[in-house]
């Protein structure tokens, strides 16, 4: 849990955009910018470990010996790298430890193992955090650019950025919801650049109980589904009305996914919590979509 917000610049890294004004500043209008900086106090400062520059120099000192280029281009093995280090240099050579080089276990794959191209994509990733103060919307709506706010609609203001591009809903309640997201690193860098703004206007934001609520991938199994088939041999977990809706809805027991599935081949997965679960249950439905594909 963070108790504070850092700047962007320093603690939120920016992919490909160069160090000059943040966006949160420039989503706030001038005018209020102004008026802020007579009236708002100072930003929380950031806090700090207590660790100076010589403290953490100290802290991390290297235990490896002087390499020379020489030692630099032998080849480096568990012995060589044992001798190196000067504790062990000073430890009694009964006392050696005996390294053996151990082999590597195989790594489980995070992927789902359907053909090339059918790997399921996050299109949309739905959070919610909680900033900790009660909020006057009218007063972001006025000052912050980007945001609407009409209370006999929705009772929330909506405010949206460009990088990452994603949609805000904050409520006076001090929630918010970030939508619009593909990746959970966007959605939270996302959430915090929302804070940030909220905050430079003047409210005692902080950034809690950030939480991914929902994740949308969808993906293209490449040949055409008879759905008829599918929901007379799944009807317990599937319903189907063409008149209704196109796609047949597939209710996953475990992991807990809600799939459209499309007779073109296209399938859309909502419901999940961790990106896993979406791989998990494409992974389940796949051999079975595979049973029913039609015969051209």
């Amino acid at each position: 849990m963070d108790s504070m917000l850092p700047s962007p610049g320093f603690s939120i890294p920016s992919i490909g955009t160069p160090l000059h004004q943040p966006e949160e500043d420039q989503q706030i209008l001038p005018i209020a910018q102004q008026q802020q900086q007579l009236q708002m106090p100072p930003l929380l400062p950031l806090q700090s470990s207590g660790m100076t520059p010589h403290k953490t120099m100290n802290a991390y000192a290297p235990s490896m010996g002087f390499q020379t280029p020489q030692n630099m281009m032998q080849p480096q093995t568990p012995h060589n790298l044992v001798s190196m280090s000067p504790m062990v240099n000073r430890m009694d050579q009964s006392q050696t430890p005996n390294i053996q080089p151990t082999t590597p276990s195989p790594m489980t794959p995070m992927t789902p193992s359907g053909e090339p191209g059918s790997i399921p994509q996050l299109q949309n990733i739905v959070s919610t955090v909680n900033l900790g103060c009660k909020l006057d919307l009218k007063r972001i709506a006025l000052h912050a650019r980007n945001a609407e706010y009409n209370p006999k609609r929705f009772a929330a203001v909506i405010m949206r950025i460009r990088e990452p591009r994603t949609t805000a809903l904050i409520f006076s309640s001090g929630k918010m919801v970030c939508t619009g997201a593909k990746s959970e690193d966007d959605s939270r860098l996302a959430a915090r650049k929302y804070a940030r703004i909220i905050q430079k206007l003047g409210f005692q934001a902080r950034f809690h109980d950030f939480k991914v609520q929902n994740m949308v991938g969808s993906c293209d199994v490449k040949f055409p589904i008879r759905l008829e088939g599918l929901v007379l041999t799944h009807g317990q977990f599937s319903s189907y009305e063409p008149e209704l809706f196109p796609g047949l809805i597939y209710r996953m027991v475990k992991p807990r996914i809600v799939l459209l599935i499309f007779v073109s081949g296209k399938v859309v997965l909502t419901g999940a919590k961790v990106r896993q679960e979406i791989y998990d249950a494409f992974d389940n439905i796949y051999p079975i979509l595979k049973s029913f594909k039609k015969q051209s």
